[in-house]
């Protein structure tokens, strides 16, 4: 705002207007000091408290990626160990492997199993026979070896079972087996042994940024990115490191100013601890993920809020020294320069809204990014768990035509039915990764719905706001807990809240109401004032969708029935009498949290799951 100029015809009331503000101009500045001071605390107490916030959020969402990660390599390395676990077992019962020991003609024995080891995609086998000496194996330079003394036979020869071994040499674990005794009758005939190539996951798990190891029942690492670590434990580990240079110091510190939660420090650097228990042999899984990308990530914004009270000091200082100066000038001539000034701040708004606009543009192409990584983790998701029952179903389907070759249709047919399990298995892979469902963990928990419908209405907000669409939620009093899981329950309340905002685009006033009500069950309904759902016997069959091609794939109420059966409860829909859709979401109330661990127990299944 332009000031308009100040003339003065008389040099006398020009003087007196000169004393009178200098006279009034220093309690300005001692007004203007306090301000400046004002501003500067303002701006370190925001700077302090976004660097609190944004850390937190940023390290929470962190550990989310690196908990889904672990989980990721855990089912990998038990699909493989269990994948060549059968191998051993279907080899033992070879005709033609049995011929060989018994007759001890191997030349054709060492083909075989090479092809074989082709074909399944193995490391490597090798057949031992009675006193432990290698006849035959995929690799040639192994024939001839002595491997009487070897764990894996002598563990082997008296079992009955197929055995796993890990070969340790000089303390460090180097080879991971699966054999198998080879008998007719109480002989034994000779022993095969598969290799398990467990160290390609290493190889996998370098190319990112956490360190991973293994452990197994004793706590002993026996898979790790740091090769260093193999044969010590996880405290052994944390030793072996370089001594911290300056910048591995400063990293430290900055770490420690961030208020990170650090769970360890890994060659210096400040790391966050990630276990999950792999279910084999007793065996967990261990990483440490840096926070540099949640380091990298705040200070984008801290710099920014830095820069933006940067220019609001810089614009009072200037200020301040402008009023300061302005008592040697004339009042005309300090309107003029004013007014000059107001059009440079004019034109400094308009530059400034400008960089707004570029940055939104800028915010808008990020989230269309990450939504692409999204769908990227998503697709590399589904292939990293589809990949292990494909390759055992082309292990079935090789001993499956092999005993087809044989004439020996019933144990061809045990192969088939193998095959048919796999197939059920990745269909459960796929249901579950489209859903976007995620187990919170190895059991339910109690579950205090307001919570969750609070979760859900937070997540939603944005949406809402953009369609002002009224939201009337009546919850009772008193909290209401229910057996299940968290991420899951909020999911079947998004899908419906989105349903609820779809149905009611073409409204003036669109509303949405949720109860909650608790009785002998808690019920959660969700009622819309949209025009109500013309066919209901097919709402909740997968792709059944009302909305024009592009906007749904009619997954949400499907998947979300799904869930809501999971936990042990019901979806229904209606149509409600004064216009508008009805969904009611019943579950079962579980009256005292403090019994959920007896109630855990009686559902195995979702437990285990």
């Amino acid at each position: 705002m332009s000031l308009p100029p100040v003339t003065t015809s008389n040099p006398k009331s020009a003087a007196k207007g000169n004393e009178n503000g200098r006279a009034l101009r220093p309690g300005s500045a001692w007004q203007m000091r306090g301000a400046l001071a004002l501003l500067m605390m303002v701006a370190v107490v925001t700077i302090y408290v976004t660097n609190m916030w944004l850390t937190e959020r940023f390290t929470e969402s962190t550990q989310q990626r690196s908990q889904l990660r672990l989980a990721l390599y855990t089912g990998n390395l038990v699909s493989e160990v269990q994948r060549s676990a059968i191998v051993p077992q279907f080899l033992a019962r070879d005709p033609a492997l049995i011929g060989a020991l018994n007759s001890a003609d191997y030349q054709q024995t060492s083909q075989r199993l090479l092809s074989f080891a082709e074909e399944t995609n193995l490391k490597g086998l090798f057949l031992l026979d009675s006193e432990g000496r290698v006849v035959a194996a995929s690799d040639r330079g192994r024939l001839g070896a002595d491997l009487r003394d070897a764990a894996y036979f002598m563990q082997t020869i008296d079992a009955a079972d197929t055995v796993f071994s890990i070969n340790v040499v000089d303390g460090l674990p180097l080879d991971f087996t699966y054999s198998r005794r080879i008998s007719i009758g109480p002989d034994t005939l000779g022993v095969i042994v598969v290799e398990v190539d467990l160290r390609k996951f290493e190889r996998s798990w370098a190319g990112i940024a956490d360190a991973v190891l293994v452990k197994d029942a004793d706590g002993t690492i026996i898979l790790a990115t740091e090769s260093t670590w193999r044969g010590l434990s996880e405290s052994e580990a944390m030793d072996v490191r370089d001594v911290p240079s300056a910048i591995e110091r400063a990293l430290r510190a900055t770490a420690d100013w961030t208020a990170l939660q650090v769970d360890a420090y890994v060659q210096g650097r400040a790391v966050l601890r990630q276990e999950i228990r792999v279910p084999f042999l007793g065996w967990s899984m261990t990483s440490f993920t840096t926070y540099a990308s949640v380091r990298q990530r705040v200070n984008t914004v801290l710099a920014l809020e830095i820069m933006g009270f940067a220019i609001l000091l810089a614009g009072a200082f200037y200020l301040l020294n402008r009023r300061t100066t302005s008592r040697m000038r004339l009042f005309q001539r300090e309107s003029a320069e004013l007014r000059q000034l107001n059009q440079r701040l004019q034109r400094e708004i308009a530059e400034r809204q400008k960089v707004e606009a570029t940055l939104e543009v800028a915010e808008q192409t990020l989230a269309q990014s990450s939504k692409l990584a999204a769908i990227g983790e998503m697709s590399a998701a589904v292939s990293h768990e589809l990949n292990q029952p494909l390759a055992a179903m082309k292990t079935y389907l090789a001993g499956a035509r092999l005993l087809l070759q044989r004439s020996r249709p019933d144990e061809a047919l045990s192969s088939f039915q193998r095959i048919d399990d796999l197939i059920t298995r990745m269909g459960a892979i796929t249901r579950q990764l489209k859903s976007y469902a995620r187990k919170g963990g190895d059991a339910f928990e109690a579950i205090e719905i307001k919570a969750s419908v609070s979760a859900a209405l937070e997540m939603m907000e944005p949406q809402l706001k953009r369609r002002n669409v009224r939201i009337n939620k009546i919850v009772p009093t008193e909290p209401v807990h229910v057996l299940g899981d968290r991420l899951r329950l909020e999911q079947v309340i998004i899908n419906l809240l989105r349903n609820a905002l779809d149905a009611t685009q073409g409204e003036e006033r669109p509303s949405v109401e949720l109860l909650v009500a608790q009785g002998e069950d808690v019920v959660l309904t969700v009622r819309d004032n949209g025009q109500g759902i013309d066919d209901l016997d097919a709402l909740f069959e997968p792709f059944y969708t009302t909305k024009a091609p592009g906007d749904g794939v009619g997954l949400g109420l499907a998947i979300s029935s799904g869930i809501v059966n999971d936990l042990g409860g019901r979806l229904t829909a209606r149509n409600a009498e004064a216009g508008g859709a009805v969904f009611e979401v019943r579950l079962p109330i579980l009256k005292d949290a403090g019994l959920m661990a007896p109630l855990l127990n009686q559902h195995p299944t979702q437990a285990a799951e």
